[in-house]
């Protein structure tokens, strides 16, 4: 899914142009090997669509206004994940659920375009923390999605953190999805109190799911239409989440069926600590995969 307006502008894209929608400064890639959309507040990729292909992200029908975040594609989730504050520097470690990055301004630092496809370098505005920085690359081409957030230390002390990039996988119907690839992987059910369980065969989507999987392993999401591969860099936790029929204040429950979060993340089960001069990078690789494909 992805809004009529912002797929008009798409359309209409020559190349490349950045464009206010919906009070959000995007950059548009319209190319002969697809379609790509990143929203510069939080370095956000909000839309990816090979030649040929529909889709691969969803995005909020109805998106709330900023300075409320952007729900879809994939949001960045540092320097910390979820709850995890270790790198907090609130007096009282209150800072933003998912961390600053997706909240913050950031700048295109350039675009390398090749015959296949590109390749985009983002930074933000300004430092979003006292000891840590962070820059992204896109590389996007007719064949695959791969994101890579790249975070240094650049104190003089090591520092422990979490991340996850949220990516937000466009769907038939989240009830009817698979999951291949979590076989025999531990689990924390964030909806039970984080209580602990091992991964039974193929897990298949019915409604609400919360979990965060140790597990380094590529999976692969089948909602009945097509199949694609999540494949990760630097990360130990892959992370399930869809609401369910749970209200959200930027999509109702019918538009929400349209996603499932498959995210490649360092969690609690895996946090990352940076010593000075220390840099970690923490990747994600979508690709389609044939119907026939069993791997």
């Amino acid at each position: 899914m992805i809004p009529d307006s912002l797929r008009q502008r798409l359309e209409t894209t020559d190349s490349q142009q950045t464009i206010t929608w919906e009070g959000r400064e995007i950059v548009l890639f319209n190319q002969p090997w697809g379609q790509l959309a990143i929203a510069l507040t939080g370095a956000q990729v909000v839309h990816f669509q090979p030649a040929g292909d529909q889709h691969w992200l969803w995005l909020t029908p109805t998106p709330a206004e900023p300075p409320a975040t952007l729900r879809g594609g994939i949001p960045l989730c540092w320097p910390w994940f979820g709850g995890e504050r270790y790198a907090d520097e609130s007096p009282n470690r209150q800072g933003p659920f998912h961390g600053t990055a997706r909240l913050a301004p950031w700048r295109l630092d350039g675009v390398d375009e090749h015959e296949e496809g590109i390749e985009v370098h983002l930074s933000p505005e300004e430092r979003l923390h006292s000891q840590l920085n962070a820059r992204l690359v896109v590389q996007a081409n007719a064949r695959r999605l791969h994101v890579e957030l790249i975070s240094e230390n650049i104190g003089e002390a090591p520092i422990k953190t979490s991340a996850a990039l949220h990516s937000y996988l466009a769907v038939r119907d989240a009830y009817q999805c698979r999951l291949e690839g979590l076989a025999g992987a531990r689990y924390l059910d964030k909806r039970h109190d984080f209580a602990e369980s091992e991964q039974q065969g193929t897990l298949a989507v019915r409604g609400a799911v919360d979990r965060i999987y140790h597990s380094n392993h590529a999976v692969m999401l089948d909602d009945g239409q097509r199949r694609l591969q999540i494949a990760k860099e630097q990360s130990d936790s892959t992370v399930v989440w869809h609401p369910g029929p749970a209200a959200l204040n930027d999509a109702n429950e019918d538009a929400a069926r349209g996603f499932l979060c498959v995210e490649a993340a360092n969690t609690r089960l895996d946090p990352v600590w940076l010593v000075p001069g220390g840099q970690h990078l923490l990747g994600t690789t979508i690709t389609r995969q044939p119907a026939e494909d069993t791997a």
